[in-house]
C-alpha cells in the first residue's frame, strides 16, 4: 500500500470515527462503577490517527483532517435534522422513537462540532509546539502533552454544550462532576495508545 492510500485510509478511518461518535455515542454504559458514553470508545482514536499524521505528513495534512471532518459532520448534522422533520410514511411505526433518538443526536452533533474544531486545532498546533521545542525528538511526551490538553477542552466543551440546562439536574456544577471521571477515562485511553503512535507512524513512513 502506498503512502498515499495510507493517508487515504486513516481518512476514512477518522471520518468514520467522528460520524460514529455523535449518531451511536448518545448510549450510557457503565465501566468501573463509572458511567460514560460509549463514545469514549471512540474519541482517542481521532487524537491517535491525527497525530499520526502530524508526526509523518505535517501540520497542513493535520489540518486538512479537521477540515473534512468539519465537513462531514456538518452533513451529517442537515441531513439529521431534516429526516428528523420529514413526516414518516404511514406503514412507519417507530417514528417516535427515531425522533427522540436523532432529535437528541442534532444537539450533540453541534456540541461536537463545536468542541472537535476547539479540540483539534488546539491538539494540532501542541504538537507542533512540542515538536519543535523537543527538536523532533520524544514522540511520546509531544503526544500525551497535546492530547492531555486537548482532551480537557473536548470534554468541557462537549459536555457543556450538549447537556447544560437539559433539565434542572444538569448544573454547570453537576456537568463538573460528570466531566472529570470522564476526563480521566480518555486520558488513560490516550496513554494507553502512546505505543500505536509509534506503530502507526513507522507504518505511514513505510519503515
Amino acid at each position: 500500500m502506498t503512502q498515499e492510500n495510507k493517508v487515504r485510509l486513516l481518512l476514512g478511518i477518522f471520518v468514520g470515527l467522528l460520524i460514529g461518535m455523535n449518531l451511536i455515542g448518545g448510549k450510557i454504559i457503565t465501566v468501573l462503577g463509572i458511567s460514560v458514553s460509549v463514545a469514549i470508545f471512540m474519541t482517542p482514536l481521532t487524537f491517535l490517527i491525527t497525530d499520526i499524521i502530524e508526526e509523518v505528513m505535517g501540520k497542513k495534512t493535520a489540518q486538512s483532517f479537521i477540515y473534512i471532518g468539519v465537513a462531514a459532520l456538518l452533513m451529517t448534522l442537515v441531513y439529521t435534522a431534516v429526516f428528523v422533520i420529514l413526516d414518516p410514511a404511514e406503514r412507519y411505526e417507530f417514528n417516535d422513537a427515531y425522533v427522540t433518538i436523532f432529535g437528541v443526536s442534532i444537539r450533540m452533533i453541534i456540541a461536537s462540532i463545536i468542541a472537535f474544531v476547539v479540540s483539534q486545532t488546539h491538539d494540532v498546533w501542541a504538537f507542533e509546539f512540542w515538536k519543535k521545542k523537543t527538536h523532533g525528538k520524544m514522540l511520546w511526551l509531544r503526544n500525551n502533552a497535546s492530547t492531555m490538553v486537548s482532551q480537557v477542552i473536548d470534554t468541557l466543551l462537549f459536555m457543556m454544550i450538549a447537556f447544560y440546562g437539559i433539565s434542572d439536574k444538569f448544573t454547570f456544577g453537576f456537568i463538573i462532576t460528570l466531566a472529570i471521571p470522564y476526563y480521566l477515562f480518555k486520558i488513560a485511553f490516550a496513554a494507553l495508545d502512546t505505543p500505536f503512535v509509534y506503530l502507526g507512524a513507522r507504518w505511514l513512513k513505510g519503515k
